[in-house]
């Protein structure tokens, strides 16, 4: 089975939330994302859904658009605008800054594993990020990543990998964003 990036993940879980508008029944909300057709690769995806603004917008300011259009497959693990309005107050428009381009890099790709990985192959343990550094997945009450950032829509479906919805930034082991 082929695998795919964490931005196509993200991207394509983005789309199933829209679609899904404000429906509160989160079975609904996973299926109508596993049933989305591919509307495009990772990027398209994401932008077609309003609620990945904010991420499209930080993968443009990473000149990270032609990368996630690429041939794939990624397995992309998309944080939400709420996920990003999380952060502390500012950092967001710190990390679109041309000066921090490499560090808002650091983040969206510790955001993307290669390969496809639907959620029925999901077990817990670690998978590395294209960024380099482990993301640690637990399955217990849901799937998690590193802990604090829950799998809230799965296996969106892109020309070039899948998205999986998150509810929370990631951030790489040792990166300390509180000096930008």
């Amino acid at each position: 089975m082929k695998k795919r990036s964490l931005a196509a993940v993200l991207v394509a879980a983005s789309l199933a939330l829209v679609a899904c508008g404000d429906d509160k029944d989160d079975a609904a909300t996973t299926t109508v994302a596993a049933e989305a057709p591919a509307a495009g690769d990772i990027v398209a995806v994401a932008s077609a859904n309003p609620d990945f603004s904010t991420l499209v917008a930080a993968v443009g300011a990473a000149e990270l658009v032609e990368t996630l259009q690429g041939d794939g497959p990624f397995t992309v693990f998309a944080p939400t605008n709420d996920a990003f309005a999380a952060l502390p107050a500012g950092l967001v428009d710190k990390l679109l800054l041309p000066e921090n381009k490499a560090v808002l890099q650091q983040i969206l790709t510790y955001h993307v594993v290669s390969g496809e990985l639907l959620a029925a192959d999901v077990t817990a343990g670690d998978v590395t990020s294209v960024e380099g550094s482990p993301i640690t997945v637990t399955v217990d009450g849901g799937v998690k990543l590193n802990g604090s950032a829950n799998v809230v829509a799965t296996d969106v479906d892109a020309s070039n990998g899948v998205i999986h919805v998150i509810d929370a930034v990631i951030l790489p082991p040792g990166l300390d964003v509180s000096t930008l």
